[in-house]
């Protein structure tokens, strides 16, 4: 049991005090003999209108601030967050012995401490210290709670603080050994979750950054990484696990990252382009901040101050560039903008909390590391969002590209092949490529008599017809005019020559009777180079023409007066 109280000792006040205690005390004892089961309670007499009120563990050492970097030393009421030197002293009576923890609640970025317990004679009987600059060992992991065995009895406990600086005033509480070890899980599992999340996506958009080549990414990675050593340093982790003990790890880095977060926002929503003022409005907060960092360093204890207006100011800076960019009809500041209001709110309530109320063990710094942690997370959707807007122009452009590809490759009256395919299929044949050029006869003669609609519809049948019996074999192309050729990469000429021929043989039976052709194949084994590959083609092909053959199956021109129909 246990009574915390600012009267001073053998007062009339505080014996009456104790007097009640002692009577809640015999009262509880009684019930508890007549339950048969343990109760650890808490007496906590209070004289209002005759009333008492008992109240469980843990409770709040409401006691009294000196301030000692003055001179002379001065009482106050509420620690500055700047820092200094400063103790605190409370009375404690504890009805029941036994295993008891000392901490602090509402802030966890205290330089150095050291509790005293005096026990009634002024004699001290136990005393602990700790902070994120001690090199003493703490038995509670990422916490500054110091056990004590306490016999039953009336002590007064002296807390000495000596902390460059605060993010809110600290305040020390006392709980039960057993209590204290469930209360601290919650909040260390939030400490771990959130710095893992910090080190997952700031690895993550480092190699984007550094894949991309974008400050966009690195930006944000920096931005990342400030906060990560920020949280770690100021909840004990950097402390607990690695042995640091700079105490300006839980400021610098917010310096740093809240430049970052600017520039950032400057990068997202592309502002120098886009909004030439609120990117000269974003210069002008960079050099602040500069200012800032600079202030920091020759005036150290006003450093957590300084992060704090820097935090202001690139959450009113990302918040104002996402509004008018968005209404600008920027979708990428649209999503910006959802992500940032939840931000926003976190990060305010973080910067402005005095306190956590009746919370022990959750600190203001959890909600700071909450609110950057769902800064993280949103922001995430949205350079995702980002990535997918990326990809499908990405798709959208290769497929203008692919579409524009076989056109530029693609004879528009046909659909066959053109020359340029022509020319890029030369390129990779194999050892065993043959190639057939193929000369259409008769087409003059349909363009001159008939008209050229005639002599298209005599291209198209010819070109559908070869190439439907050519299938896997060999490729048709269209070089132009009446020029066709056919590359067969497996060197199938016989299998070409005799599609050919059933080629004409088909445009004949479907009225083109005038209709034939000349060709001559080339093996790539008989020449030296492709350009020699081709002219050996076209000169077999003339020499076929010149002897008059339509065909391999016919070398008629008898029905060349035969109407087509």
């Amino acid at each position: 049991m246990l009574y915390s109280e600012v009267f001073p000792p053998n007062s009339p006040m505080h014996r009456l005090a104790l007097l009640r205690v002692n009577a809640v005390l015999a009262f509880l004892k009684l019930r508890a003999q007549v339950m048969a089961r343990p109760v650890l309670v808490l007496g906590l007499l209070a004289w209002s209108g005759g009333a008492m009120a008992a109240l469980a563990f843990p409770v709040a050492l409401q006691g009294a601030w000196t301030d000692l970097s003055r001179s002379p030393v001065q009482a106050i009421e509420r620690l500055p967050t700047t820092g200094g030197t400063f103790e605190h002293e409370a009375t404690l009576l504890i009805a029941r012995g036994g295993r008891y923890v000392i901490d602090f609640r509402h802030g966890a970025i205290l330089g150095r401490f050291e509790h005293r317990l005096l026990d009634e004679q002024g004699r001290v009987v136990a005393q602990a210290s700790g902070g994120l600059t001690s090199s003493d060992p703490g038995p509670f992991f990422l916490r500054h709670g110091r056990e004590f065995e306490l016999a039953p009895g009336h002590y007064r406990l002296l807390t000495r603080l000596e902390s460059p600086y605060f993010i809110t005033p600290p305040q020390p509480y006392v709980d039960t050994l057993d209590h204290y070890r469930q209360a601290i899980k919650p909040g260390n599992a939030l400490t771990l979750l959130c710095l893992g999340v910090f080190i997952g996506l700031g690895v993550f958009y480092a190699v984007l950054a550094v894949a991309r080549q974008r400050w966009t990414e690195g930006l944000y990675a920096a931005f990342i990484a400030g906060n990560l050593l920020y949280n770690a340093s100021g909840l004990g982790v950097a402390h607990e696990l690695l042995g640091i003990r700079w105490f300006h790890l839980s400021s610098a880095p917010i310096l740093l990252s809240n430049m970052a977060y600017v520039g950032f926002v400057m990068a997202l929503l592309r502002l120098r382009t886009t909004a030439p003022g609120l990117y000269r409005l974003g210069l002008v907060v960079l050099l602040v901040m500069a200012s800032m960092a600079a202030v920091a360093v020759w005036w150290p204890n006003w450093a957590m101050e300084l992060c704090r207006a820097g935090v202001g100011a690139f959450l009113a800076y990302g918040l104002a560039a996402g509004i008018l960019r968005a209404r600008a009809g920027d979708r990428l500041a649209r999503s910006y903008l959802w992500a940032n209001v939840g931000f926003a709110i976190t990060g305010s309530v973080a910067i402005t909390l005095g306190g956590m109320g009746e919370l022990n063990t959750i600190v203001v710094e959890h909600v700071g590391l909450v609110a950057v942690t769902i800064e993280v997370l949103l922001l995430s959707l949205v350079l995702a969002f980002q990535f997918g807007e990326m990809q499908r122009a990405t798709v959208q452009a290769l497929a203008r590209a692919q579409a524009n590809l076989r056109l530029a490759h693609t004879d528009s009256l046909t659909g066959l092949p053109n020359r340029h395919a022509f020319t890029d299929g030369l390129r990779t044949l194999p050892a065993q490529a043959s190639l057939t050029a193929i000369d259409l006869d008769g087409l003059k003669d349909y363009n001159d008599r008939h008209g050229h609609a005639q002599g298209d519809r005599l291209l198209r049948a010819f070109g559908a017809e070869l190439a439907r019996r050519l299938d896997d074999c060999a490729i048709l192309h269209r070089l132009g005019g009446d020029e066709f050729a056919v590359i067969a990469p497996r060197g199938d000429s016989a299998a070409v020559e005799k599609a050919v021929s059933a080629a004409v043989q088909a445009l004949r039976r479907e009225g083109f009777v005038n209709a034939g052709a000349s060709w001559g194949t080339a093996h790539l084994s008989e020449v030296a180079s492709v350009d020699e590959l081709h002219q050996l083609a076209d000169s077999r092909m003339y020499e076929h023409k010149r002897q008059g053959r339509t065909g391999r199956s016919s070398s008629s021109n008898a029905a060349s007066h035969v109407r087509v129909q």
